[in-house]
């Protein structure tokens, strides 16, 4: 089965987002391989927000080559949006009820794993519903002070499964873990 993949930064104090929603702490290396986690997904789940933002942004002409070829690997994928509002898009399946019921049938169908790309809404939504099966966190060398934390208003508590780390050149440090309990 597939599995919904949250890829994300997070500063060393805990947040995905300053107080604005800036992220212009994150730091892409080339030794992060993202080319290579892109080949192993063919879906991405975002909110709405953040789809507004991104989910067709296109990369200004001054955009490198790589860069250019991480957002035409992006829009390539299947694109699934968490909205209360239910708009057509054709980029696009917009989704505004019964999420994990979608996201289990989803998750089902053939294909590659999907990627929860955010943002802060959808991922909390995702987290305490506990449908997310793998957390790429890469923490950057960063403290914000304030922001929009990664986990926010837990219900339970979340174990977790260290299967993987990996320490890049920036100093970013990426963490993958698996989901292995709720407690109540």
């Amino acid at each position: 089965m597939r599995k919904v993949i949250l890829d994300l930064a997070v500063t060393l104090d805990g947040f995905i987002e300053g107080l604005n929603g800036e992220t212009d702490w994150c730091i892409m290396d080339d030794d992060m391989d993202f080319e290579g986690f892109l080949s192993g997904i063919d879906t991405i789940f975002y909110g709405r927000v953040s789809y507004d933002m991104w989910g067709n942004f296109q990369p200004g002409p001054n955009a490198g080559p790589t860069e250019q070829m991480i957002w035409k690997e992006v829009h390539a994928k299947k694109k699934f949006v968490f909205s209360h509002q239910n708009r057509q898009d054709d980029n696009a399946i917009f989704i505004s009820s019964h999420i994990a019921d979608k996201v289990a049938e989803i998750k089902k169908q053939a294909g590659k794993d999907i990627w929860l790309y955010g943002g802060a809404s959808i991922i909390k939504t995702f987290i305490q519903s506990g449908l997310i099966d793998i957390y790429r966190i890469s923490v950057h060398p960063i403290a914000l002070g304030s922001g929009k934390p990664l986990f926010e208003d837990l219900q339970q508590r979340i174990g977790f499964r260290l299967t993987k780390t990996n320490v890049f050149r920036s100093g970013v440090v990426q963490l993958i873990y698996e989901q292995t309990l709720q407690i109540q």
